[in-house]
């Protein structure tokens, strides 16, 4: 595949790094100084040369007919982010949810959404890859026809070695409510053919997107997801939970937790000592406030530590990404103001567990 990009690592200055409590550092990354003012949602991984590697879409605003792929980097050992660049833009097109993704191996993977019409049901997933770090780009392929296909967080690597995107089906055309049939779905990559095959779809009471899987043993995974309806009050939002007990082949209808959600993203990881971490807004009136983050350290079971990590009156803290770097701190990312600041925390798990908010 042609290289499509190739750009030169520019120094962005940043605020300094602050800490927001003690034991937990918090970087403003950027805002709408920069051009793109609209800064949605942003996802990051660790590479295999230390760096991390940011990526979001943004424009004039979330259904602007300007908006692209943006990446930017913070390169090890540095303590500012590289001022962000195109790494996807679609002619005559609006780009969505970006994903960055390190495969095993070191192939960089770059899944996004373009969209087709004036609402996310028009969307499709593309993706791009990369073999030198993140620094060019293919082509871009399409990896996901069916209008309403959408991306929002990383694949997993399953203990057989295939890969699992989640990704879900918006319905509705609606910009002010996610459709009701709105489901949950998975694509599996298989690790020695690379073909990508589509699960069974997870349905639920309302709808429910946005998928942030985990697994638990070879056979038994778990995965929750964002509720769908409205954006205003609802006293019976919660996540929603599904689970596969086949290795991810085929997964159960979605059922709602004890974890409320005013429809937001939700994320969630396995660290390398097998705790689950859960970030999301405990929040069921519309508000994507306080951003919440719980730790289960018995397989899910139950989530006794919980804090609330950023709580700032009137404003955001939406659309988590989770992460778990090579020298086991958790790195967390979301948006605020009105979706035009990115913001970097990073903490122990120490700095949750024991606390009940």
């Amino acid at each position: 595949m042609r290289a499509a990009f190739v750009f030169t690592v520019t120094l962005l200055t940043t605020h300094a790094a602050s800490t927001c409590a003690a034991d937990i550092v918090h970087q403003r990354v950027f805002g709408p100084e920069l051009p793109g003012k609209y800064k949605h949602p942003a996802t990051f991984d660790q590479l295999d040369n230390g760096d991390l590697y940011l990526v979001y879409y943004g424009g004039t605003g979330e259904y602007g007919d300007d908006t692209a792929v943006y990446g930017a980097r913070l390169v090890k050992g540095t303590q500012e982010w590289t001022r962000p660049v195109i790494v996807a833009d679609t002619p005559n097109r609006s780009e969505g949810n970006a994903v960055i993704w390190q495969a095993p191996g070191g192939v960089v993977w770059l899944f996004y959404l373009t969209r087709y019409g004036e609402t996310w049901s028009t969307s499709r997933i593309k993706f791009k890859i990369s073999k030198d770090e993140a620094h060019t780009w293919s082509d871009p392929a399409v990896l996901a026809f069916e209008q309403g296909m959408m991306v929002r967080s990383r694949p997993i690597v399953l203990n057989d070695g295939d890969y699992l995107l989640p990704i879900y089906h918006e319905t509705g055309y609606d910009r002010e409510k996610v459709g009701h049939d709105t489901s949950s779905l998975f694509l599996r990559r298989n690790h020695q053919t690379g073909e990508w095959t589509e699960t069974n779809r997870v349905y639920s009471r309302i709808g429910n997107l946005q998928p942030a899987p985990v697994q638990i043993t070879n056979d038994y995974l778990v995965a929750y997801c964002r509720r769908g309806g409205g954006y205003g009050p609802m006293k019976a939002g919660f996540i929603v939970r599904t689970e596969s007990r086949d290795g991810g082949t085929t997964w159960s209808p979605g059922k709602d937790t004890e974890f409320v959600n005013p429809n937001s993203a939700v994320d969630m990881i396995r660290l390398k000592n097998g705790h689950l971490v859960l970030a999301y807004n405990d929040n069921n009136q519309g508000k994507r406030m306080p951003l919440t983050v719980a730790v289960s350290t018995d397989d899910e079971n139950s989530w006794p530590h919980r804090r609330d990590i950023v709580n700032k009156l009137g404003n955001t803290a939406a659309y988590p990404n989770l992460m778990q770097t090579d020298d086991g701190k958790i790195h967390l990312i979301y948006t605020s103001a009105g979706r035009t600041v990115v913001n970097h925390m990073t903490f122990d798990e120490n700095a949750v567990l024991g606390r009940t908010k």
